[in-house]
């Protein structure tokens, strides 16, 4: 029996206070899509960043004819997707001079904007405004929340190398020249902006803005949630399947998170000597999970990664960037050592420093090619979540043991909906990061008044 059943892009599960926003199901079309027009889902920008650079021979694949066949230890995790995936060696960064002596806080300030700060106002920030945020400016009205930044650990890092503002040792975001955009490190608080609860008319908020305050009431989810139970009857059993996933999706990411809180509060209890739970004398006291040192960095990443896929997937935003970590010490304990990642990357060509360096390389790559994967797996449109995003995992400097710039790594993952063309590696890619983000924009359907930053030119080789 045909189905006439049609509802429009934008429709909500709503309880009190509380919405949820739906992924695409078959019997919906994009709110974009004008009347006769084919429902084509929109295309998704997203950014994740890496500091100190890699291990190059460890990173970069040994030829063209050996990406998919024989990728480089570092690209392991990627090994699945690689067919969707798009390497280009040869890309530059910006010259730092006359910052020489702040290779750190340019490396993470630079990413996204090209560009480097006022030399006469250094203790200010002023730099341009980011590839994200010019995405943002364009396409941000179509959703909920023009944009979303994520962090892995708070923005605070106190240091002024050559006079700069301490700002630029932490953000990549930047809406204006002089405005740094904050990043959300707390998975409840994104939870929160993602399907959080809407302040009602009357009380000093617009309609329909999301309110952040008391954590995400599980309670209003259950009802939110209840409610799919009515609009499961309606749809084909191809959507109720869809809807299916992404409830079991929904709910997944909120146990994980309700998880690492009841984790917190007990690991809390225990330093003050709280006894919290029947267990032995002898059992190992439960492991405190926090931003940044936790032991279990990868498990927030994961959910932090879960967010931005349901983020996409659910068109609440179209643009995000994450800071996976900041140039300011981290360590990876779950990785068997306690070494800062900053001060392995000045090895010398140590081996053991080397291979702590590559490990951490590899990790990273990994949480990103976990949420490649996902994307890969969720079916959108005539094709996959993953066709219609373009996700650029990167990192600011080349090598971190010589502070080098003029080979940065980058890794783009997904079509952008048929715009650029994956499966590939490109050995001698002529062009800078300028280039790359101004090509990245233009194949997110962004039209841009003038270039990003240093750019020149766009890599049409990306395209082609």
């Amino acid at each position: 029996m045909k189905n006439n059943f049609f509802i429009n892009r934008r429709t909500c599960l709503k309880g009190i206070g509380a919405s949820l926003a739906l992924p695409l199901l078959e019997t919906m079309g994009w709110a974009e899509a004008g009347k006769g027009k084919a429902a084509k889902p929109p295309v998704r920008l997203g950014f994740m960043y890496m500091p100190h650079g890699v291990i190059m021979d460890q990173f970069w694949p040994a030829n063209a004819e050996s990406f998919l066949s024989s990728p480089p230890p570092g690209l392991e995790s990627l090994r699945p997707v690689l067919s969707e995936c798009l390497l280009m060696k040869g890309i530059s960064g910006v010259g730092i001079a006359p910052f020489n002596g702040a290779p750190h806080a340019l490396e993470l300030s630079t990413w996204l904007t090209a560009m480097l700060p006022d030399a006469d106002r250094r203790n200010e920030i002023n730099i341009g405004i980011s590839a994200d945020q010019i995405a943002a400016n364009y396409i941000g009205f179509l959703t909920s929340l023009p944009s979303l930044e994520l962090a892995t650990m708070p923005q605070t890092h106190k240091e002024n190398q050559e006079g700069l503002n301490e700002g630029y040792y932490s953000h990549c975001s930047f809406r204006s020249a002089t405005q740094a955009v904050p990043a959300e490190i707390n998975p409840r608080n994104v939870l929160n902006r993602l399907f959080g609860k809407s302040e009602p008319a009357g009380n000093g908020h617009k309609s329909g803005k999301i309110r952040q305050a008391d954590p995400l009431d599980r309670k209003m989810l259950d009802l939110v949630i209840g409610g799919a139970k009515d609009l499961r009857r309606k749809l084909p059993k191809d959507d109720q399947h869809k809807l299916d996933e992404y409830l079991d999706s929904v709910r997944s990411v909120e146990r994980r998170i309700a998880a690492m809180e009841y984790r917190q509060k007990e690991a809390a209890l225990e330093a003050a000597g709280v006894s919290v739970s029947k267990r032995n004398d002898s059992d190992s006291p439960p492991i405190e999970v926090k931003i940044p040192e936790g032991d279990k960095r990868s498990e927030y990443m994961q959910v932090m990664c879960d967010l931005n896929v349901l983020a996409f997937q659910t068109d609440t935003t179209r643009v995000s960037t994450y800071i996976g970590s900041t140039p300011n010490g981290v360590s990876y304990p779950e990785l068997g050592f306690k070494d800062e990642h900053h001060s392995q990357t000045h090895h010398e060509n140590r081996p053991v420093q080397v291979d702590k360096v590559a490990k951490i390389t590899a990790f990273n790559i990994a949480q990103f090619a976990y949420m490649v994967k996902k994307m890969h797996n969720l079916r959108e449109g005539d094709g996959t979540l993953l066709d219609n995003c373009i996700m650029m995992w990167g990192s600011g400097l080349e090598d971190g043991n010589k502070h080098a710039r003029e080979n940065l790594p980058f890794i783009i993952a997904g079509k952008g909906g048929g715009t650029i063309n994956t499966g590939r590696f490109l050995p001698n890619t002529k062009g800078n990061q300028g280039d790359l983000l101004t090509t990245l924009l233009t194949c997110a359907g962004v039209p841009l008044d003038r270039p990003v930053g240093i750019a020149t030119k766009q890599l049409k080789e990306m395209t082609t």
